[in-house]
This record gives C-alpha cells, structure tokens and sequence, in this order.
C-alpha cells in the first residue's frame, strides 16, 4: 500500500485523508497541537504533532516524511498577520531534503493571478500585490523540488464554509457585475485524489468551477439559501479575472462534481 504524508490536516487535509484511508492508503497526517491529534487517530490517521516554528522539528520528523506522497496544505494565515509563512516553509523543505518520493504536492491558490477583467491560465501568475509575492515565494520553494505539481485552489465552499453570509445584510456593495470563481471542497478531495493516482503530471493545475456566476448572481442566491437578507449592490465596478479550470478536465478527464457555484449551496 502506498503511504501519503499530508502536512496540514485542517478543513481540507483532514476530509483528504479521510477518503483516502478509505481508499486503502496509509495516510499520515499533521496538526500543530498534540491536543488536536483524536480526530486524525479515530478516522485511522497516523497522527503526527507538527509545529513549523520550532526551531528543532520533531524526532518523528523522518518517520513522518517517509512516504509515497507527500501533500503539503498550509494556508498562509496573510489575513491574521502571519509574518514567518515563508520561513516556516523553508524549514519543511529542508527536512524533506533529497527523500525518495514519488510525488509531491503543494497546495497554492488562484490569488497568484492578477484581476484584469481577464481570464486567467496556469501560465498567468504574476506578482501584483505584497500577499501575491509571498505566494509565489512559497510555489517556488517547493516546484523546483522533484516531482512537484502546484495544484492552485480557486475560493473554497463546502461544510462550515457557506458563503451566505459574506455580504448578507449589506448594502452599497460594489462589483455586482465582478466575477465569482469558486471551488467546492468536494471537488479538492477528489481531484488531488486523482492526481495522486495519475503517472504524468504538468507542475501546475487550477481547480476551479467551470461557471462563473456575477458576485451579485451569486452572493444574493447564498444569502437566499440561509433565509438571510440578500445584499444591495451599488454600480461601482471592480476589476475581476475569470479562471479557468479546465486544463485539469482537459489533460487528465477530471469531471466537476460541481460546475455551477449556485448548486454548492446545497452541500454547504
């Protein structure tokens, strides 16, 4: 059986691994505290305690890292002040060394592209903003590793992640017409299962929904779907970037579970 390390078992790490226990794997998994570790053991994860700001990681590190496939999922925490992300990174890095893996796997998102009223591609990254610069800092660490394949996720939506509630309530919003690009957590788990399972990658897919909705479309309908109040938009525009998703579908035959971001509300 093949063995996969999956560093950061949170919202979408932990459904990962769980699927793919289920899927026959031997999955280990990370939290940052030993406290959090029940949930991976009693879902049949080798539970591993993984704190990045430690200087010293570790004396499991080896074992933990000896693996088929190594999936690295840590969301940079921008928006809470993280200031160390790219250190932390770098450190991981070091650890994984010159291991004998088949894969690796770095879980990015689609902030790397610049919004032009423009679609975008996996070749479109840029840096255009200080957040974005850290992002693609943190790509490059990991794709000039062996066997790396980006995998770029688009907004996430599923379970504890309803979108409702954004700009429920809200007036004056601006950028009705803007575009919406989103993924469900669903299609994440399934399509990184399938590139687990695939020989010949490309070093970077976007996973996002085939159908982009307006913010004002789709935001009114989320709102709707929780009975709340559905947002008032005003006619400023924003600037938006459609991207698109379908090199995935295209080279490899993945299918969306969900194309159209209006039918995830269902399964938040």
């Amino acid at each position: 059986m093949q063995k996969v390390t999956i560093i950061g078992c949170g919202w979408f790490g932990f459904p990962l691994a769980k699927h793919l226990v289920d899927q026959g794997y031997i999955v280990k998994g990370t939290k940052r505290k030993k406290e959090n570790l029940t949930a991976l053991v009693d879902s049949g994860i080798i539970a591993y305690p993984l704190n990045l700001a430690d200087e010293h990681l570790t004396d499991s590190i080896d074992e933990l890292l000896d693996s088929d496939i190594i999936i690295i999922n840590l969301p940079p925490g921008l928006r809470r002040g993280e200031t160390h992300y790219l250190s932390h990174l770098n450190r991981l890095k070091s650890a994984i060394g010159s291991r004998q893996y088949q894969k690796l796997f770095f879980i990015s998102t689609v902030g790397v592209y610049p919004s032009h009223d423009n679609v975008v591609t996996e070749n479109d990254s840029q840096v255009h903003s200080p957040v974005s610069d850290i992002l693609l800092q943190a790509e490059a660490l990991f794709s000039s590793m062996a066997n790396a394949c980006i995998v770029r996720f688009a907004g996430l939506v599923g379970p504890k992640r309803h979108p409702g509630r954004f700009f429920a309530g809200k007036t004056d919003v601006s950028g009705a017409d803007a575009i919406v690009n989103l993924v469900h957590l669903d299609d994440c788990v399934a399509a990184v299962s399938q590139l687990i399972k695939t020989a010949n990658l490309a070093k970077v897919y976007n996973l996002c929904a085939p159908q982009h909705p307006t913010r004002a479309e789709f935001y009114t309908q989320a709102s709707i779907h929780l009975g709340l109040q559905p947002p008032e938009f005003n006619q400023t525009p924003m600037a938006s970037k459609t991207v698109d998703g379908q090199k995935i579908t295209q080279e490899l035959g993945y299918q969306y579970i969900y194309s159209d971001p209006i039918k995830m509300l269902d399964a938040c």
